[in-house]
C-alpha cells in the first residue's frame, strides 16, 4: 500500500522533472525572443564561411544582394517572390527554382520573412540567415528538423 501511495504522490514530480530535462536537452527556445546562443551560432557560421552580413535588431542576419526600387512591403501586403531555402550544410530543402513565382500574404509566413523581406524593395534580392526562433522553432516541420538555422535567398518580384 505504501509503495502505491508513494508512486501516486511522486508521479507528478517525476513528470515535471522529465519535462524540464527534455526541454533543456533539445535547447528549445519558445520565448519568441532570439537567444544569444542562436545569434552566436549564426555568427560562427558566417565567420566559418567568410560571409559578411548585417545583424538586424530582430535577431537575424542579412545581406542585401540588390535593393530593388519602389515600394517595400509590410506584413499587410501580398508579395510575389522567387526563393530558395537551405540548411547551413548547403542542402536545399525548398525552392521555387524553375517553377512559377510564389504569391502569398507576408503576414502568413515565418517571422524571419516578415522582418527580413521588408528590407528590400520590388525587384530586390536578400539573403536571410534565420535562427530557429524566427523560422520553424523547436519542432520538426515538413522535413525541417526542429532548432534549424535556415538560410533563404528571396527575390521580391512584386508587392500588392
Amino acid at each position: 500500500m505504501y509503495k502505491k501511495l508513494f508512486f501516486i504522490v511522486a508521479l507528478p514530480f517525476i513528470i515535471t522533472a522529465c519535462n524540464k530535462s527534455s526541454s533543456t536537452t533539445n535547447n528549445c527556445n519558445n520565448t519568441g525572443v532570439v537567444s544569444a546562443a542562436e545569434i552566436a551560432a549564426i555568427q560562427k557560421y558566417l565567420t566559418a564561411n567568410s560571409i559578411t552580413a548585417t545583424q538586424d535588431p530582430g535577431g537575424f542576419f542579412y545581406q542585401i544582394v540588390a535593393p530593388g526600387a519602389g515600394v517595400s512591403p509590410t506584413v499587410a501586403n501580398t508579395v510575389s517572390v522567387n526563393y530558395k531555402g537551405k540548411f547551413t550544410n548547403g542542402t536545399v530543402f525548398d525552392s521555387n527554382d524553375g517553377k512559377p513565382v510564389v504569391t502569398f500574404q507576408l503576414s502568413g509566413v515565418i517571422k524571419g520573412w516578415q522582418l527580413g523581406v521588408p528590407l528590400i524593395k520590388k525587384g530586390g534580392t536578400i539573403n536571410l540567415y534565420l535562427p530557429p526562433t524566427l523560422a520553424y522553432g523547436c519542432n520538426d516541420y515538413n522535413g525541417i528538423p526542429g532548432n534549424s538555422t535556415l538560410i533563404f535567398t528571396v527575390q521580391l518580384v512584386d508587392v500588392q
